[in-house]
C-alpha cells in the first residue's frame, strides 16, 4: 500500500512557488463557495508516522486558506476530562459545522494503532474498533460530510534523516524526543499494523490517500491539491450520496405487536404506591453514591405517547438524586447550530462522564419517530438511523455507561381523557398544544413507528423497557424499580431488605 509513496517524489522551489500561487487562489474560492452554500462540512484527517510533517502540512493549509473558517484540532493523550467520557467523545465535539472545514492532527485512528503496537489490545479488539470507525465515518458521509483521510508516509531511513536535521536546528530540536528515536525500533511493527488498518478502512465514502513526505514541498503541495480537487468536485456535484443500504421494514400480517400485547389495565393503589415509591427512591439514592458507580455513568432515555407521563416519571427519579449529580436534557426541534451538524451531534454533547446521570426527555429516537412520521427526513435517513443509534449506544456501553430506555404507552382513550383534563386545568394548560392534537390524528403511524423502533433497537444488551402507563402510579414505580434493579445487577450489590 505504501510502495507508491517511496519513489522519491520532489518539487523544486521555483515550481513550488508558481504552483502555490494558483493553488491558494483556487482554495480560497472553493472555501468561500463552501461557506456561502453551507450544504456540507469538510473533515481532513492528517495521519502518518512520526516526523512525516503533519504539523507543517496543517500550517501550510492554514497559510493558504482563510483561517476564520478552518479549525485545526490536535489529538494526543486524552485529558482527564476526555478520559472520563467515551473514546469518541472528544472527536464528536471537534466536528466542524456545515460550511466549515476541520483538520485533525491525530484522530480516532491514532490511539488504536498505538495501543496495538504497545500490546495493550489484541487483534480482535483492533478489528472491532476498525468496524466501529467505518460505521461512524459512513454515518458522517451519509449526513453529508466530505471526509478526506491523508496518510503521510516516510521510510525509516528518511525518518532518521529528518530527526537529525530537526535536532541540528535550535528552532526545531524540541520536536525530536526520546520517544521519536525509540519509534524507529518499532517501525516494522507500526508499518504492519498501519497497513492493516488502512486496508480495512479504505472505503468508498472515506478513502485513504497516501502521500510521500520525504520532500516537504511535494508533500504540502500534494495535500493542498487533494483538498482542492475533492472540494471542487463536491461543490459541483448536486447529487446526494448515500453509501449504505438498510434492510426494509417487514410487512405486518395482523394487529398483534409489542404495544397491543401490553396489559394497560395494570394499576397500583395509592398506599402501595407511596411505600414502593419511597423504597425505590431510597435504593436509587444509595446506589448512585456507591464507589462502584464512579466507574460508570447512567443514561436514562424517556420516550412515549403524548401525555403518557414522562415528566412525572422523571421528577420522581430526580427526587432521589443529588442535583449536582444529574442533568435533564429536554429535546425539542433542533436549533440552527444543531442542524449544521450530524443529527446525533446534539446528543453527543450531553453524554455524561463517569459518576454522573443523564436523563433525556425524548432523545435521538426522534429520527425514527417524529422525523419519520412527519416527513422531516428521507426514508433512507431514518432507515439507516436504526443501525447508527445501535452503534452509538453500544459505544457508550463499552465505555461503562449503563443505559435504560423507557417507552411509556397509554391507550388512545386515556390520552384523550388527559388532553381534556389539561385543557380544563389552569396550571396544566401549558402542557397541551395544537401539535399534540395533530399528533393524535397520526396515532396509527406513530404506533407502527414505535413497533419498528423497538424491533430494530431493542438489543440484547440495551433493550427497551415498555411501561404500561394508563395508571401513572404503576408506571412511575415500574420505572424507578427497573433502574434500581439494573444498577444492582451491574454494580453487583444485593437488594436492600
Amino acid at each position: 500500500m505504501f510502495e507508491s509513496a517511496e519513489l522519491g517524489h520532489k518539487i523544486d522551489k521555483k515550481t513550488f512557488n508558481i504552483e502555490v500561487q494558483k493553488l491558494r487562489a483556487a482554495l480560497l474560492d472553493a472555501q468561500f463557495e463552501l461557506r456561502e452554500k453551507g450544504k456540507f462540512q469538510v473533515l481532513v484527517l492528517i495521519s502518518g508516522v512520526d516526523g512525516a510533517g503533519k504539523g507543517e502540512t496543517i500550517n501550510a493549509l492554514y497559510g493558504w486558506m482563510d483561517p476564520r473558517y478552518l479549525s485545526a484540532r490536535a489529538f494526543s493523550t486524552p485529558t482527564d476530562e476526555e478520559a472520563a467520557h467515551p473514546f469518541m467523545w472528544r472527536f464528536w465535539r471537534g466536528l466542524p459545522p456545515k460550511g466549515r472545514m476541520g483538520v485533525f492532527s491525530g484522530s480516532w485512528y491514532s490511539m488504536p494503532i498505538r495501543r496495538r503496537i504497545n500490546g495493550e489490545i489484541n487483534q480482535a479488539f483492533l478489528d472491532q474498533r476498525i468496524d466501529q470507525i467505518n460505521r461512524f465515518e459512513a454515518m458522517l458521509a451519509n449526513e453529508g460530510a466530505l471526509i478526506l483521510k491523508v496518510w503521510l508516509h516516510l521510510t525509516n531511513e528518511d525518518r532518521k534523516k529528518r530527526f537529525k536535521a530537526l535536532e541540528k536546528d535550535p528552532r526545531t530540536a524540541w520536536r525530536v524526543t526520546k520517544e521519536s528515536w525509540n519509534s524507529l525500533k518499532t517501525y516494522d511493527k507500526f508499518h504492519k499494523i498501519a497497513s492493516h488498518v488502512l486496508r480495512l478502512t479504505n472505503t468508498s465514502w472515506a478513502p485513504w490517500i497516501v502521500v510521500e513526505s520525504a520532500n516537504d514541498r511535494y508533500r504540502s503541495l500534494t495535500v493542498g491539491k487533494l483538498v482542492l480537487d475533492a472540494l471542487q468536485k463536491r461543490l459541483t456535484d448536486t447529487k446526494r450520496r448515500e453509501y449504505t443500504i438498510s434492510p426494509p421494514i417487514s410487512p405486518r400480517t395482523n394487529s398483534l405487536d409489542v404495544l397491543t400485547a401490553l396489559d394497560l389495565s395494570q394499576s397500583l393503589e395509592r398506599k402501595a404506591y407511596q411505600l414502593r415509591l419511597a423504597e425505590a427512591q431510597g435504593r436509587l439514592s444509595e446506589l448512585v453514591r456507591l464507589p462502584e458507580f464512579r466507574k460508570h455513568s447512567l443514561i436514562l432515555v424517556f420516550e412515549g405517547s403524548d401525555a403518557a407521563g414522562k415528566g412525572g416519571g422523571i421528577r420522581r427519579l430526580a427526587a432521589a438524586l443529588d442535583a449536582r449529580q444529574y442533568h435533564i436534557t429536554p429535546i425539542a426541534a433542533p436549533s440552527q447550530e444543531e442542524l449544521a451538524h450530524p443529527y446525533l451531534w446534539r446528543f453527543w454533547r450531553h453524554v455524561p462522564k463517569k459518576g454522573r446521570v443523564a436523563i433525556f426527555d425524548r432523545s435521538w429516537y426522534g429520527r425514527v419517530l417524529v422525523e419519520r412520521v412527519e416527513g422531516f427526513c428521507k426514508e433512507t435517513d431514518w432507515l439507516r438511523a436504526y443501525a447508527e443509534i445501535n452503534d452509538f449506544e453500544h459505544e457508550l456501553m463499552a465505555d461503562g455507561a449503563i443505559i435504560l430506555k423507557f417507552w411509556l404507552q397509554i391507550s388512545k382513550d386515556e390520552q384523550l381523557r388527559r388532553f381534556k383534563e389539561r385543557e380544563a386545568t389552569a396550571f396544566k394548560r401549558y402542557k397541551i398544544t395544537d401539535e399534540d392534537w395533530r399528533n393524535r390524528e397520526k396515532w396509527d403511524a406513530y404506533h407502527h413507528a414505535v413497533c419498528d423502533m423497538v424491533e430494530r433497537t431493542s438489543t440484547g444488551l440495551i433493550p427497551w423497557v415498555l411501561v404500561e402507563a394508563d395508571n401513572k402510579q404503576f408506571a412511575r414505580v415500574k420505572v424507578l424499580e427497573t433502574v434500581c434493579d439494573k444498577l444492582e445487577s451491574v454494580l453487583r450489590v444485593g437488594k436492600k431488605k
